[in-house]
C-alpha cells in the first residue's frame, strides 16, 4: 500500500469496528516486524478492517479475488491488492509474494479463499506448508470471531454483534520455521485455522435480536433432516421450514434450532451442515453423484467487466465440472477435473443479478454460471467439489 493511503485505510478500519468494539488480543507477538505472512480466517468483509487495524502501523499486500479488482483495479493496485483466480494454481502469485516480504512488507492471504458458508473453518490448501518455508519469514495468524454471526455469507445484513473479537498470534518465526517440515507447518497452521463462530455465540451470549434472522439459511442448509428431501427447504423470519414434509425450526436469539414440533434433529447449524456433507460423500463414494442443468454463464477474462455467454449446459460429477454452450456462433468446451479441484467458490445472489452461481475458474477466465429451472443448490456443489477431490486423492494414496 503507497505510504499516503495508510491513514485513509486506518480511518476506513476503525469506522467499521468501534460500532462492533472489536476486541483484539496478540499473542506471541513481542518482538515481530514486517515482513512476515498473515493468515487469516475469512466471514465478513469486516476481516479486513481487523487485519488493518492488526498490522498498524505497517503496510501490507492483500492477495485479492479478481471480481475484486472489477472497474477498479487502478485502485486496488494502488493500495497494494495482488489479483488471483480462485483455486488455482498460480506460480506468479508465489512471486509476488515473494517479492512483497523481500521488500520487507507484509504478504496478507485468506487462505479458505471464500467467506465461511456456516462459520467454521474451510478447506485449507495443502501447499500452504509449501509456501511458507519458500517466503522464509514469520507465519502469523488472525483470527475473527463474531463475524459470520453478525453478518452471514447467506444474508449479509448487520445484526449489530458486539463485541466481535479477534488474536493475532506468531504461529512460526523465522527461526521455528527453518527448522520444522512442510507437514507440520501445515498441521499448525490447521489447528490454528480451528472455530466455529456460532459456538463462539453461543459461550459468549451474544444475542441476535434481527426478526429476519434466519432467513437465507435454505442455501446453507438445503437438505431436510426429517423427511431427507434436498432443495425444499424455505426460510421466513426466524422460522426455517420443509415445503416437502411441512416440519418447522425457530432459530433463537443465540443461533440455536429447535424444531417447533417433535424432535430437533440438529439444534446447531454446522451440525445439519456437516450431516450435509456426509450424504453427499455417500453419493460419492458410492460414485452416483451427479448434477445436469440449464445454466446462465457470464464470463470475467480480466476485470473490465463480465460477457454474458448466454446459456449452457453445466454439469457436476464424478468427472469433475463440465460447462458446454455456444458464443456468437462457436461452440466452446470447459472441463475442470474433479482430482484437480480441492474446493470451489460459490455465491449466494450474485450481485443482485441471476440468483446463485458457481464460479469456475480456469488460468485465463472466470465463468459465474446461474443453474436455471431447475432445484439445486450450489452448496451441495461445494460440498461435492470437496468431497470428490478426496476420494480420488485417497485412491491415489492408496488409502
Amino acid at each position: 500500500m503507497r505510504q499516503h493511503l495508510m491513514p485513509v485505510a486506518w480511518l476506513l478500519a476503525a469506522g467499521t469496528l468501534i460500532p462492533h468494539k472489536n476486541k483484539l488480543t496478540k499473542v506471541n507477538m513481542e518482538g515481530v516486524k514486517p515482513p512476515y505472512l498473515l493468515l487469516c480466517n475469512h466471514n465478513a468483509f469486516m476481516d479486513f478492517s481487523v487485519a488493518t487495524r492488526a498490522m498498524f502501523p505497517h503496510r501490507a499486500n492483500y492477495v485479492v479475488a479478481i471480481d475484486g479488482f472489477l472497474k477498479r483495479e487502478w485502485l486496488l493496485r494502488l493500495i497494494g491488492c495482488i489479483c488471483k483466480r480462485k483455486f488455482t494454481r498460480d506460480v506468479t502469485l508465489v512471486r509476488q509474494l515473494k517479492r512483497v516480504v523481500d521488500r520487507g512488507d507484509i504478504a496478507v492471504l485468506y487462505p479458505e479463499a471464500r467467506y465461511s458458508l456456516c462459520g467454521t473453518t474451510a478447506v485449507l490448501p495443502e501447499s500452504l506448508g509449501k509456501l511458507c518455508k519458500l517466503l522464509k519469514v514469520p507465519v502469523v495468524t488472525l483470527l475473527c470471531h463474531g463475524h459470520h454471526v453478525n453478518s452471514p455469507f447467506w444474508n449479509l445484513h448487520d445484526r449489530g454483534v458486539k463485541p466481535t473479537e479477534a488474536e493475532m498470534t506468531c504461529l512460526f518465526t523465522k527461526e521455528a520455521l527453518e527448522k520444522a517440515t512442510v507437514e507440520e507447518v501445515n498441521e499448525a497452521i490447521e489447528k490454528a485455522f480451528q472455530y466455529d463462530d456460532f459456538a463462539w455465540q453461543k459461550e459468549k451470549g451474544i444475542r441476535v435480536t434481527y426478526e429476519g434472522r434466519a432467513e437465507g439459511l435454505e442455501k446453507v442448509l438445503y437438505q431436510c433432516p426429517h423427511c431427507g428431501a434436498e432443495y425444499r427447504m424455505k426460510t421466513q423470519g426466524t422460522k426455517l421450514f420443509c415445503e416437502s414434509c411441512g416440519k418447522v425450526w425457530e432459530m433463537s436469539e443465540l443461533s440455536e434450532l429447535r424444531a417447533v414440533e417433535g424432535e430437533t434433529e440438529f439444534s446447531h447449524i454446522p451440525d445439519w451442515y456437516e450431516w450435509e456433507r456426509a450424504n453427499v460423500r455417500k453419493e460419492v463414494e458410492a460414485g452416483t453423484y451427479a448434477f445436469t442443468c440449464r445454466a446462465r454463464v457470464d464470463a470475467l477474462p480480466n476485470a473490465k467487466g463480465y460477457m454474458d455467454l448466454g446459456m449452457a449446459t453445466l454439469t457436476h460429477d464424478m468427472t469433475g465440472f463440465t460447462v458446454d454452450g455456444s458464443y456468437k456462433g462457436e461452440d466452446y468446451h470447459v472441463h475442470i477435473p474433479a482430482a484437480s479441484q480441492y474446493s470451489v467458490h460459490i455465491e449466494y445472489e450474485y450481485l443482485g443479478k441471476y440468483g446463485d452461481c458457481v464460479d469456475l475458474n480456469t488460468d485465463q477466465d472466470t465463468l459465474y454460471v446461474y443453474p436455471k429451472d431447475c432445484l439445486f443448490a450450489v452448496t451441495k456443489m461445494a460440498l461435492a467439489t470437496e468431497e470428490l477431490y478426496q476420494y480420488y486423492e485417497r485412491q491415489r494414496k492408496g488409502c
